[in-house]
């Protein structure tokens, strides 16, 4: 089955990815892709990091009324940092990956069932 896993950082993780430690942070990131993609779990092509909350824009219609946002939908302590899809027998085994990655310490992981394929 496949899982989507919703990565949240803070802002402070956020800012590591040009501070001085950026070098451990991406190196954190690569190794657990790595370690993912050697363990056949991870589905390429189906994730990625996403830049800054900052630089979202958030569009919501209401009443029919359209609203654009600047920024993330939400102002809370974690931000949308990326995801990767993994094809794993069971929700157990998708939580043993989530608490791997990197962001679990001060963020968050969220693990999400992938709706099968409609064909």
């Amino acid at each position: 089955m496949k899982y989507g896993l919703i990565f949240y950082e803070t802002s402070a993780q956020f800012s590591e990815r040009e501070s001085e430690s950026a070098g451990q942070y991406w190196g954190a990131w690569s190794a657990y892709i790595d370690q993912l993609d050697d363990a056949g779990v991870l589905v390429r092509g189906a994730g990625a990091g996403l830049q800054v909350p900052g630089s979202a824009t958030t569009l919501r219609a209401t009443a029919g009324e359209l609203t654009i946002q600047d920024g993330p939908v939400a102002d809370t302590k974690e931000q949308l940092a990326g995801l990767v899809v993994i094809n794993v027998p069971s929700l157990d085994e998708a939580m043993t990956w989530a608490k791997l990655a990197p962001c679990t310490e001060g963020g968050a992981v969220e693990v999400r069932p992938i709706l099968p394929d409609p064909s």
